[in-house]
């Protein structure tokens, strides 16, 4: 029963994928909008955590120097955010029908010497980022960009049918997708053989896998991984960003984060706090470009 569960829901994954493709264009922008609007509505839930999770963070990131944003109240933002999920939700459509190269060849990259300084180590790369702006995007648009293939750490999805679907999207342009159940031996593999990893951090992780930092405010716990694998080869880690500017996306390319390699707990927990908090400033910058609709600060209560 659970098989044909998992083949029905596949079917109607790809036929909404094929329909949205189908669409012209010009009004894609549109139906992405109007597609997170519905989304707003429709998952009240998901909608209370966004507002929650923004409205606990809001005088944090307005004390920020990075805040610019005039959407006044939580609520605001929240429905900007929707409005985005929306509308890559139809970008990855189109590109997973292969008819995105348009988003790709108008995607503007900025802080490209930031990659060639990391590159130039000979050491392979880490791209570390957040479920921010189109991620999905951001790793498709690396190989047309920098003409190598990344490997892409995920969650493999519960339904198997639906896996192989989101995974032939993931491997488009020679990307490769490196599953969690085994990702840390993999992912040491890949940067011996001077590849490139792309690594989203930006949720919570169980106290035995992270470190209890500060994020936006309150107390998170952020994962360990990047660290432990600059500590193991010293891999150079650059954040980059995605985030839409009017119809375009811009991704942003960070220096080389200067990790201490202490091997000590606080130590890691510092070197932790370090890329957290660029992924902060992100967010403080762009909150209409992050997915706030996850529990970030589980586990942390009373903490």
């Amino acid at each position: 029963m659970k098989k044909l569960i998992w083949m029905i829901e596949a079917g109607v994954f790809y036929l909404f994928t094929w329909l949205v493709a189908l669409a012209p264009e010009r009004i894609s922008e549109q139906l992405g909008a109007g597609t997170g609007l519905l989304m707003c509505r429709v998952l009240g839930k998901r909608r209370r955590i966004a507002e929650e999770n923004i409205s606990r963070s809001l005088d944090y990131m307005r004390s920020q120097p990075e805040w610019t944003c005039s959407i006044p109240d939580a609520q605001g933002i929240a429905r900007e955010v929707f409005r985005n999920i929306g509308r890559s939700l139809v970008e990855v459509c189109r590109l997973y029908h292969g008819r995105g190269g348009a988003l790709i060849s108008c995607i503007e990259l900025r802080g490209r010497e930031h990659y060639d300084a990391a590159r130039a180590q000979g050491k392979g790369l880490i791209f570390l980022t957040g479920h921010c702006g189109n991620w999905e995007l951001l790793a498709l648009a690396y190989a047309s960009l920098f003409k190598l293939p990344m490997s892409v750490v995920a969650r493999r999805q519960n339904n198997p049918y639906l896996n192989r679907m989101v995974e032939r999207m993931r491997m488009r342009y020679d990307n490769s997708v490196i599953y969690k159940d085994n990702a840390l031996k993999n992912m040491i593999s890949v940067i011996r053989r001077s590849g490139t990893i792309g690594l989203l951090v930006d949720q919570a992780v169980f106290p035995e896998e992270g470190s209890l930092i500060n994020f936006l405010g309150r107390p998170a716990w952020a994962s360990k991984a990047p660290v432990l694998l600059y500590r193991k080869t010293g891999v150079p880690i650059i954040p980059a960003f995605i985030y839409r500017q009017g119809a375009s996306h811009i991704i942003e390319v960070h220096p080389q984060l200067q990790f201490s390699g202490g091997a000590d707990d606080e130590s890691i927990k510092n070197d932790v706090q370090l890329y957290s908090r660029a992924i902060e400033q992100f967010i403080t910058a762009h909150p209409v470009d992050w997915y706030w609709v996850h529990r970030r600060w589980k586990r942390t209560e009373g903490l």
